[in-house]
């Protein structure tokens, strides 16, 4: 089999979309292809950007052009001028982006929770509130505290069931809502990342330096984190677990 034979399977397989970080994780499982290169995730990279049968639908998001029609009906959506204010591509964003965060923390074996009201969201083919392997929000702290934190996008918990990073995505909505939230929590020794587009970023620089988050600012304690540095690295974790379990 060639290879871009097994990375159009292993699209099928999954449901004719995969990120390409499924596509690393899955296509080596086909033992019918040889992958005789020192830089196999290039290959697979190379593959879906040239291959015909494939088109992207965002950055690290490939789908075969067959499934094309049933994906939009599911909405799985490429965005575009015209339809990127439209509730669909707004909610497949969200849902998108925090599925990639819930991975990331599944990968780094860290208990993951999103708020039930978002647990029937999907990520693909799959239910946030399936993805998440924390079902109720730990009472790591005083109740306010804890009910504060129960709307964040997602949390990741270390063992001791203590918030490691809190994370807010904002593809739209008011940037100054989230940093409110991390503003009220900020004595907790965890992580606070505002999730958007780069090109939100100065307005997360602006919204950070009122006066109110003068102290979260000076020290540090909230990150920027754009939706391009989110898949890439969603994208280096996997290739990082798969090489060691190649070494292994």
């Amino acid at each position: 089999m060639k290879q871009y034979e097994a990375v159009i399977q292993t699209l099928e397989r999954l449901g004719g979309v995969a990120t390409l970080g499924q596509l690393n994780q899955e296509v080596f499982k086909i033992k019918d292809c040889e992958w005789k290169t020192k830089t196999p995730f290039a290959s697979i990279r190379r593959i879906v950007q040239e291959n015909e049968n494939i088109y992207k639908i965002k950055p690290g998001l490939w789908a075969l052009k067959s499934h094309k029609k049933e994906l939009e009906q599911k909405g799985i959506i490429v965005e575009t001028e015209k339809n990127k204010n439209s509730k669909e591509v707004i909610e497949f964003n969200h849902s998108y982006y925090q599925g990639l965060l819930v991975s990331i923390g599944n990968l780094k074996k860290l208990g993951t929770f999103v708020p039930n009201q978002d647990k029937n969201k999907m990520f693909l083919h799959e239910k946030l509130g399936d993805m998440r392997t924390i079902q109720n929000l730990p009472n790591y702290s005083y109740d306010s505290f804890v009910s504060r934190s129960s709307t964040i996008d997602v949390i990741w918990f270390n063992e001791r069931n203590m918030p490691d990073s809190f994370f807010e995505v904002e593809h739209s909505t008011d940037i100054q809502n989230s940093l409110m939230k991390f503003y009220d929590l900020q004595d907790f020794y965890t992580r606070m990342f505002i999730v958007a587009d780069e090109r939100r970023h100065e307005e997360y620089n602006k919204k950070l330096g009122f006066s109110s988050f003068a102290k979260m600012k000076n020290d540090k304690r909230v990150e920027f984190l754009s939706y391009d540095e989110l898949e890439r690295q969603y994208r280096q974790t996997i290739e990082l677990q798969n090489i060691h379990t190649l070494i292994l």
